[in-house]
Parts: structure tokens; sequence; C-alpha cells
């Protein structure tokens, strides 16, 4: 294996949809403190806070139809195509803004 060697998480965060103790029960066999959100009360670990604007984001980038369907059969072409898309949706933001 090439890299470093994996470590284990100390605590695992997760949202509400993971709320019941079968997913505890397994988190904790393997050694790890599950700090899972119970649903009606506020979770505490900041996860989810900047969601929306992450999945708004993705969002615009299905927009583009090169990147919506991936066609590009190269990495450099793909990549080259989202950072265009990237720049041209922050070139969108700031001549709204």
């Amino acid at each position: 294996m090439v890299g470093k060697p994996r470590r284990r998480p100390r605590r695992l965060c997760a949202d509400r949809g993971y709320d019941h103790d079968k997913y505890r029960r397994l988190v904790r066999a393997r050694g790890i403190t599950p700090v899972i959100a119970r649903r009606g009360v506020d979770h505490g670990c900041g996860l989810g806070t900047v969601r929306w604007p992450v999945e708004r984001t993705f969002a615009w980038l299905t927009g583009f139809r090169r990147l919506r369907v991936r066609t590009e059969r190269r990495v450099d072409v793909h990549q080259a195509i989202l950072s265009l898309a990237c720049s041209i949706i922050c070139l969108r933001k700031l001549i709204l803004n």
C-alpha cells in the first residue's frame, strides 16, 4: 500500500438520518465514538451548517451540459471544463453582487 498508513478516526459525526441505536452500536464496535444527532435536538457538531451552499453549487455545476454527462475521456480536459465552469459561476456571483 502506498502512502501513509490509515488511522482510525476518534469520532464520527452524522446527521439525523442515522439516528438509530443499531448504527451507534456498529460504530462503537469499531472503537469510534459516535456523534449522531438526535431527532428534534440541535446537533452540536456543526455538521450541516454549510450544506446548502454546497448543494446549490453542485446544482449550478449541473447546469453545464458537458459536466452533467461526462463525455470527456481525458481527465485534464474534464478538469479544465470544471475549472472554467467554476470561474463562470464566480463571475456571475460577482456581477450580481
